[in-house]
């Protein structure tokens, strides 16, 4: 892979990043980074350890821990904001890399969480990648 190819792939990561909530998939990703997309999914695994899809995801669950948090959005909601177009599909990543459904998620209280700030507490609730999810916190 070249210093190049590198540079295109984190602005590609950078997108997808910023823009989460929006309709990226991995054609339009790579028209972006100016490769194909096989050439695109194959250099972006091999440079970050996982597929765009994959990382993307991870965003989006991401921040829609956040906003099931605040409590003021049903979780279809908080699915379309996060830029999910399949209630199902969003509930089973969650589920996967969260180790609850999105529901429990919400309803379980976070109080214990408040005081930390957001950019320490954005490391310790990050989702955990390949179903590696840790069973939730009893009551």
């Amino acid at each position: 892979m070249t210093l190049e190819d590198l540079v295109r792939l984190r602005r590609a990561r950078d997108l997808m990043d910023r823009d989460y909530a929006k309709p990226l998939d991995v054609p339009a990703l790579a028209r972006f980074a100016l490769m194909s997309p096989g050439h695109f999914s194959r250099s972006f695994r091999a440079a970050f350890g996982e597929t765009p899809y994959s990382y993307l995801m991870t965003r989006r669950i991401e921040r829609a821990k956040a906003l099931l948090r605040r409590g003021d959005l049903t979780v279809t909601e908080v699915c379309f904001a996060v830029g999910a177009t399949s209630l199902g599909s969003f509930s089973s990543r969650f589920t996967e890399l969260v180790g609850e459904s999105p529901s429990a998620y919400r309803a379980r209280s976070h109080d214990d969480g408040a005081a930390i700030p957001a950019c320490i507490a954005k490391i310790h609730t990050r989702p955990v990648r390949n179903g590696e999810a840790k069973p939730a916190p009893g009551p």
